[in-house]
């Protein structure tokens, strides 16, 4: 999901444990694989484009980016399960991270609300309307991330306290568990859909969360599994075979008994394991592997703006493809390839400004 507020760590908390640089690619990689996504979509699901070259690189960049937002809740698990980040009690713990999410959580709403929405989209919704989407969690696209990382923040605690004694088997287990039930629900409702009796999953802004404690779990459970020899080869394959076939099936548009036990959702069977193999390899390639402290630098300073990049990027991307260089984002690879580079530095860029500047900071 950015250093997002599920991420993010005090000055203090950085001081006393070592940085590890591993994450900090993790966060980057998955601030771009979500901007891909909102890139590419339009390309990918464009039917004239079907059967094309142009599509297929879209839905590799597309749904083959689907494990970017569990990788970023596996992330948040390994700082916000942390012991240390509950030493002082709950309403320690919540102090300090509501004090850093909540103003960027207020704005950012609003601002999609009114200035995206309303006057960049000229929607003209309704009160009522507008209602509709803060119940629902979904002021716009990706905003329902920070009703999802709100929701986790609430649980934390009781999630910290019943890992306490249980040490990494204990976690393991949990985390094994409550994903595969997240898994399984997915697999349910696609099966009961393919039954001929729907029943889609429906999240609010108050459930946001649910789906994904597996994941957060996950991240603590497996944050110091370094994987060598055979098995990090193994776990390597398997990311990029899950990758392949999560690529393969949306692009083909498979159907049928045996996909109806594989749907891509986040939570999906192969979605997971796409996500939990990607954090497993990269942490064991990287963890171990030091780098020289100026490279060091620069992905910390990257790593701690994809919070930033997750809000404003959207913007950035709509404003972008108003202009005449990417008019046919919609029908051309390069071209959506060109939006793509464009958006993540921009909004990159947009966010190192507002970083510096004392009152906006706290909003990125």
């Amino acid at each position: 999901m950015p250093e997002s507020a599920a991420v993010v760590s005090s000055g203090q908390e950085a001081a006393r444990e070592p940085r590890d640089w591993s994450l900090d690619l993790l966060r980057i990689g998955a601030i771009l694989g979500v901007v891909s996504i909102h890139t590419f979509g339009a390309l990918m699901t464009n039917p004239a484009m079907r059967g094309t070259a142009d599509r297929w690189v879209a839905v590799a960049l597309d749904a083959g980016m689907i494990w970017a937002v569990p990788v970023f809740v596996m992330m948040s698990g390994t700082l916000l399960l942390s012991p240390r980040a509950h030493a002082d009690g709950p309403a320690r713990f919540y102090r300090r991270r509501l004090v850093r999410l909540l103003p960027a959580f207020v704005v950012w709403q609003v601002f999609y609300l009114l200035v995206v929405r309303q006057l960049i989209s000229g929607l003209h919704e309704t009160p009522g309307d507008v209602l509709k989407l803060l119940l629902s969690g979904t002021t716009y696209t990706h905003l329902y991330f920070l009703w999802l990382i709100l929701g986790l923040y609430a649980v934390a605690p009781v999630l910290r306290a019943f890992l306490a004694q249980g040490g990494r088997a204990r976690a393991m287990w949990f985390a094994g568990i409550v994903l595969s039930a997240s898994v399984l629900t997915s697999i349910s409702s696609s099966l009961l859909g393919f039954a001929g009796d729907p029943r889609p999953l429906t999240l609010l802004a108050l459930t946001q969360w649910i789906p994904y404690v597996g994941y957060f779990l996950a991240g603590w459970a497996l944050k110091d599994v370094l994987l060598t020899g055979f098995a990090r080869w193994g776990v390597t394959a398997i990311a990029v075979l899950s990758v392949a076939e999560i690529v393969l099936q949306s692009g083909k548009g498979w159907t049928g008994p045996l996909f109806a036990f594989l749907p891509l959702s986040y939570y999906g069977p192969v979605p997971a394991l796409a996500a939990v193999s990607i954090f497993l390899a990269v942490r064991s390639w990287c963890g171990r592997v030091e780098l020289p402290a100026a490279a060091e630098r620069v992905l910390r300073e990257l790593s701690e703006a994809t919070f930033g990049v997750y809000l404003v990027h959207f913007v950035v991307l709509i404003l972008l493809r108003m202009l005449p260089p990417f008019a046919t984002y919609a029908t051309s690879a390069p071209v959506s390839l060109l939006l793509f580079a464009a958006t993540a530095a921009l909004s990159f860029a947009v966010v190192a400004v507002l970083r510096r500047i004392p009152v906006l900071r706290r909003i990125v």
